[in-house]
C-alpha cells in the first residue's frame, strides 16, 4: 500500500474525527450543524481513503480495497442523509409527487443515515483489519 503523506495522513484523520463529532452532536443536539460537520468530515475521510492505492497483485487485498471505497461511499451517503433529515429538502417534493409521501418519506429517508452509517463502519472495520494481516502475510513471502 502507498502511504498517505503526512498532510494527506493529518487530513485523514481530521476527517475520522469530524465525523465521530458530527454523529455525537446530532445525536445529542444542533443536528443542522452537526449534519454538516460529519458530511465535511466524510468527504474528507474518504477522499483520503481512496487516495491511498494498493499497487500489488494480491487479489485479496485488491478485493478489499473494492470494498472499503464502497464503505467511503456509504459514508458519504450517511452524511447526506444526515443533512436531509436536519434540513428536510425533499420532503416537500415527497408531499407533492409521492402518493401517501409521509409514508415513503418515513420508509425510504428518515433517519436511514443510522443504518447506512452503521453498514458503513462495520465494512470498515473489517477491511482495515483484514488488509492489515493480509499485508503482513505478503511481507512475509518476500
Amino acid at each position: 500500500m502507498r502511504q498517505l503523506s503526512k498532510l494527506q495522513s493529518m487530513l485523514f484523520l481530521v476527517g475520522g474525527m469530524l465525523m465521530v463529532v458530527g454523529a455525537g452532536m446530532y445525536v445529542f443536539a444542533m443536528r443542522g450543524v452537526a449534519s454538516w460537520i460529519f458530511l465535511a468530515g466524510a468527504l474528507l475521510f474518504a477522499a483520503m481513503q481512496i487516495s491511498q492505492r494498493y499497487e500489488g497483485n494480491d487479489f485479496v487485498i485488491r478485493r478489499l480495497r473494492r470494498i472499503t471505497i464502497m464503505a467511503d461511499v456509504l459514508f458519504v451517503l450517511a452524511g447526506v442523509l444526515m443533512v436531509e433529515c436536519a434540513y428536510g429538502f425533499v420532503r416537500p417534493w415527497f408531499y407533492a409527487h409521492v402518493h401517501n409521501g409521509s409514508m415513503a418519506y418515513l420508509t425510504y429517508i428518515y433517519n436511514k443515515w443510522v443504518v447506512v452509517l452503521l453498514i458503513a463502519a462495520i465494512l470498515e472495520v473489517y477491511t482495515t483489519h483484514r488488509i492489515s494481516h493480509e499485508l503482513d502475510k505478503e511481507a512475509k513471502k518476500r
